[in-house]
């Protein structure tokens, strides 16, 4: 069995690592109301608060693994246990020499002593391990009982900071822009559209020309090594067929509600809104011909033209924050329960559809 500084240094301290940084997070989105760049701040503080929540959430669970693993050892070793305490309180209690006596005389008590000197070291050893295995899984009821104010507040943080980041996003009165959406355009395109590929393709086919801003730098030396917009699970790879019968070339990620979703580059917003069936989709050019299509958004950021730095909010995925009760419920299932909605990924050269893979690294393990 694990010492209970061991216990400390891994399942429970990382849950108290967690909580910890969850109040670092409080104490950011107070000073991020008088920043000078709200958007950049908002945007730190919310991801601040989607780390340090699901790392409190899955050090709860290793947590509760871990008690539930020493609770199950403890009750198999119970009968030696038992044994163990009644022989440690006999020799404890009675002083009397005649408990060390041997019917053999002196020589039988002198190997019986000898026996016993052996013994004792182990004896004393198994009830150290027990004792520590008694402390440790007091220390992890403990950080459960203290677990559901600390996951309230912070679920209550993060939704604060989502929503004042909204609220930033929507106050801003000059936003770069790299050229004006005509309506009308992008609404017969829209109205003419049954397919991602065909609305990816009549965007390709309108390219604005700039008002006044210079080109956004070629990416191709970035190729295979940006980040997904967001912490997720791969659900389909590129033409994998979903359960709906759809073979698409991008990728589908399993993700968290209401998960901030960042531009892993600068680039141009070419469309944002519903499309299809699809949900809020944001359509990105990071190079001209380029295009990043994200697709099941819950809500989406900016406007058509506007010109987004690396790391910029592009929306929030739907659905709705766990309760605390599922939320400790789950603590002690396999991780990913909560990964309730999906974001959609595809990535085209012009008309042609790329694997994502050639632009995002993508770990296989997810």
């Amino acid at each position: 069995m694990a010492s209970v500084a061991v216990a400390q240094s891994d399942a429970a301290q990382e849950a108290r690592d967690a909580a910890r940084d969850l109040e670092e997070a409080a104490v950011a989105l107070q000073q991020a109301e008088t920043s000078r760049n709200r958007i950049k701040a908002l945007t730190l503080v919310v991801q601040s608060y989607e780390d340090g929540l699901a790392a409190l959430r899955e050090g709860l669970r290793r947590a509760v693994i871990r008690q539930q693993r020493l609770e199950a050892q403890l009750v198999q070793q119970e009968a030696e246990i038992a044994r163990l305490i009644g022989v440690l309180q006999t020799l404890g209690n009675n002083n009397s020499p005649t408990l060390f006596l041997h019917p053999q005389g002196p020589t039988g008590t002198a190997r019986a002593g000898m026996m016993l000197a052996d013994v004792m070291p182990a004896l004393n050893a198994e009830a150290a391990i027990v004792r520590d295995a008694l402390q440790e899984v007091e220390i992890l009821r403990q950080l459960q009982l203290g677990a559901a104010d600390t996951l309230q507040s912070g679920l209550d943080g993060a939704q604060a900071a989502r929503t004042a980041l909204s609220k930033a996003i929507s106050d801003r009165t000059d936003p770069p822009k790299r050229f004006t959406e005509d309506p009308v355009q992008t609404a017969l395109l829209i109205a003419a559209t049954e397919t991602l590929e065909g609305f990816a393709s009549g965007l390709t086919d309108m390219s604005p020309e700039p008002e006044g801003l210079a080109p956004l730098p070629d990416i191709s030396h970035r190729r295979g090594k940006l980040d997904l917009p967001l912490d997720a699970q791969i659900l389909l790879y590129p033409d994998e067929t979903d359960a709906s019968g759809v073979t698409r070339p991008g990728i589908t990620l399993a993700t968290p509600a209401n998960m901030l979703v960042a531009s892993p580059v600068a680039a141009t917003i070419r469309y944002r809104g519903p499309l299809l069936d699809l949900g809020n989709v944001i359509v990105l050019e990071p190079q001209p011909g380029l295009l990043f299509v994200y697709a099941g958004l819950g809500s989406v950021f900016g406007e058509v033209g506007e010109v987004i730095p690396t790391g910029a909010p592009l929306g929030l995925m739907g659905g709705k924050d766990p309760n605390l009760d599922a939320i400790l419920s789950q603590s002690s299932e396999a991780s990913g329960q909560d990964r309730t909605e999906t974001l959609y990924i595809e990535v085209r050269d012009g008309k042609t559809p790329v694997t994502p893979g050639a632009w995002f690294h993508i770990n296989k393990d997810r």
